[in-house]
Formats: C-alpha cells, structure tokens, sequence
C-alpha cells in the first residue's frame, strides 16, 4: 500500500517509536513529585519542551502540551478571546480554516462575540487587507497552510498588519509544523504532533510571553495553568524528538519532494480530461496537492485507488456522511465534486508516484463509462433547456449539465433545477472550469448560458 495521506495522519517515525519505548521506561511517574522517578520524568519533560520550543522558534516557558491540535487551537483561541475581553469581542478567521477554528468560532457567537469570515481568493489564499481589524477585534486566526489544498497563507505580513493594533494572532501551524519553518510575527501557535510522526494525543499551543491568555477552563497546577491533568510524558518526548528528526529530515527532502507534486500537478491533467487543480501553484506546500474530476463521485474514486493499493483523502462533499460540500472548496469557489488529496510522505519512492499517474486514468475513465459522457466538443443545437436534476445528489446535477450542454446552441441557455447543497458550489466552478457563464440562480434554478 502506498500511503499518500499524511495531511491526515503521519505515519509514527521510527525516531518516536525509539523515544516512546524508552520513555515509558524512564519517564512514567508523575513529574510534579520530588522522588527519583519523579525528578527524571521532570528532566524529560523539560527536555522535550526545550526541543519544541527550539524548533517552533519560542521559548520553553511558552510552550503547552495539550491532548491534541484541536484542543489547542480552541484553547488558544477562548483562552486569548477571554484575556482580550476588556478590548472587544470580535473575532476574524479566515474562510479556509481548520474546523476546529469554525467550531470554536460558532461557540464564541453563541456566546454573544462577532466573528469576521476574511475571504480567499480561487487558490484559496487570504489578502493581508482582509484581517484590517476594528476597534473591537479581539483576536485573528490564520492557518499557516491549508490542511486541503496546500496553500500557504501571508502569515508574515498579516502578523506586521496586526501588531499595529496590537491584536493578538494565532496561528494553526499544524500543517506545516516541522515541514517548513515558523513565520514569524505569531502570538498563539497550535501544532499536533501526529501530523508531523508523533503520536497521536500530543498537542502543542505556545503562547507568547507578554500576551494576554485567561485559561477558560478550571484552575490547575499543571502546563502553566492551561492544561488540567496528569501530562502523558512518553508520548510527549516521542513527539519532541520525532519533530526534531522530521525537521532535519525535511528541510533536505523539500525540493524533492516538491518535484514529485509539481509532476502530478502537471500530468493529471494531461492524463485525464476534465480535471482542476486546486490550490495556489507557487506558495504551497511541498508535499501535498489536491485535484478535482469532473463527473466522478470522490467516494467511488477513493475506494478505487485504495483497491489500487493507493491511500488518499479528499474534501469532496459526496466522501462525507453529512453530504455537506466542502467548506475550503466551497470558499474558493472551485469544483467540491470527485476531489483528491495526495499528501506525500517523507521518503517516498518516485517508483509510487509514476504507479499513481499509471493507475488513476483508467480508474476515472472506468468510473465515468456508465454515465454515457461525450467529452467531446459539443455540437450546436437549440436556444433554451430546462434539466430537471431535483433530488439528485452530487455529482449527478453537474453530469446532467455536461450531457445536455450539445442540446443547446451557442448563446442558447440551460436551467438546471437542483435542491442538492453541493450544485450552489459546482454548477458555477463547473462553468468556470468548461468556459461557459453562469448566469446565476434563483432559488434552486440555476442558469447557465453555453458560449462555446
């Protein structure tokens, strides 16, 4: 099996499992006690702390270890929020961010706070402008890169843009944590160590010393007070030493592994026709790219590459029990149907990539054959077509247009009734992908006019 879903989860580093073994040996009592054991577990700890703090450019005393990169993300956020409280309580994100970041942001609404959605542009990318704050702007969250498409987010500069005002950042480095380095200009981060090779249950959030943090949970003595609970040491110095190992490791594996994804971002759409890559094409991550088929239902295609011996994600709506499109495509105003994520792991055989660029054609031809598709271009027809695709999911909405685009003349106009979620975001990012204009929608009748 080739495993190219590291944005998910990595695998555990071998440096982690070493680390792990000889920590639950060495590092199993309770730090805060003032034994032997409990003083050794204390020196591992500190050390590990010492080593992330080192490698996410931040002193130790600012570093937290949490349950997860979730946790610290909602902790640093309600924990700034409530230490801003005298300034304001708004709230500014980006349209891309991590679910952990909308939830929390939800929470923080219901609550009686406003929130400010910063828009991206089609490569899923926030303008600096966009975080401006207003007098009562409490905190700003931006990702460092996006955890589905691979874009790199103007951290820098929107940091320089906030100091200004003095509003706090946080950032989400959970992606690109010991993958690139940390920008600067952060006031919170959030990492988790198991995208990097730790594992699982180690969370990371840094808050900087002078920035105000009121911990929203009850009082406790561990973790600087942000933290209740017993902190599970192995796994923590599993987790350091993983990231210091993925960092050397992959500051000399970039520029290969950013070859490997500029191939696949280059030949699938040689390969198989109508297909988008999304996500910005410069300022990306190395490792990771994201691509969307025209036509195809990303749950069929997924479980076809995992039969092909091939491990991927995706953000499609139809790979998700709510059927929900996804939030990050959907913001970028690109197709949500048929979509995969390749993350590649440290290591990776060029032999594996080549093997995935042979397979995926035929697998989405196969796919495609039973819906009878002409991707052929069309032939004149009449002026005007009404495509009843009311109760059809995704991606059928979108087939029916292809099918019946021939049906219409240059000029002439196709409304298609669809009530699916998912058609408010694919019919517009399927005319902008085949050149045809979108007239807009009422409704659940969507207006297409054919120009080619």
């Amino acid at each position: 099996m080739s495993y190219f879903d590291v944005a998910s989860t990595a695998p555990l580093h071998p440096v982690a499992r070493q680390a792990l073994l000889a920590a639950l040996d060495e590092g199993w009592a309770d730090p805060a006690r003032l034994y032997r054991s409990g003083r050794q577990a204390r020196m591992l700890l500190d050390a590990a702390r010492e080593t992330v703090a080192e490698v996410l450019g931040a002193r130790a005393d600012e570093i937290t270890f949490t349950a997860s990169g979730t946790q610290a993300v909602q902790l640093g956020m309600l924990g700034a929020l409530k230490g801003h409280r005298r300034r304001g309580a708004h709230l500014l994100h980006s349209a891309v961010e991590h679910s952990s970041v909308l939830h929390t942001a939800e929470l923080h609404e219901a609550n009686g706070g406003s929130v400010g959605v910063v828009p991206v542009d089609r490569h899923g990318r926030v303008s600096p402008d966009g975080y401006e704050p207003r007098p009562d702007t409490a905190l700003a969250v931006l990702q460092t890169a996006n955890h589905e498409v691979g874009t790199l987010q103007p951290v820098a500069e929107v940091a320089e843009l906030l100091r200004e005002s003095g509003v706090p950042l946080l950032v989400d480095a959970a992606q690109s944590a010991g993958r690139l380095p940390v920008p600067p200009g952060w006031s919170l981060l959030a990492a988790s160590a198991h995208k990097w090779g730790g594992p699982a249950g180690v969370g990371v959030l840094a808050v900087r010393k002078g920035v105000r943090y009121a911990s929203p949970l009850p009082a406790d003595e561990r973790e600087n007070g942000r933290v209740p609970g017993f902190v599970n040491v192995p796994a923590i110095v599993a987790a350091a030493a993983s990231l210091r190992a993925v960092r050397a490791e992959a500051a000399a594996e970039a520029g290969r592994l950013h070859g490997l994804v500029e191939r696949i971002r280059t030949r699938v759409p040689q390969l198989v026709p109508e297909v988008e890559v999304v996500g910005d094409p410069v300022r990306r991550l190395p490792h990771l790219v994201t691509f969307s088929c025209l036509y195809v239902d990303g749950e069929v295609l997924l479980t076809a590459l995992d039969r092909s011996g091939f491990a991927v994600s995706s953000g499609s709506s139809c790979t998700s029990s709510t059927l929900t499109p996804s939030h990050v495509l959907a913001a970028m105003g690109v197709l949500t149907e048929g979509n995969v994520r390749v993350s590649l792991p440290l290591g990776v055989a060029e032999a594996e990539v080549d093997r995935f660029l042979d397979v995926l054609p035929g697998l989405v031809a196969e796919i495609r054959a039973p819906l009878g598709l002409d991707l052929a271009p069309p032939t004149p027809s009449g002026d005007s077509l009404v495509i009843d695709a009311l109760g059809k999911l995704c991606p059928l909405p979108v087939i029916e247009l292809a099918k019946h685009l021939a049906d219409v003349s240059v000029g002439g106009t196709i409304t298609v009734l669809a009530d699916d979620p998912a058609a408010r975001h694919d019919i517009p990012a399927w005319c902008g992908m085949r050149g045809q204009e979108y007239l807009g929608a009422d409704g659940t009748a969507y207006l297409i006019k054919r120009t080619t």
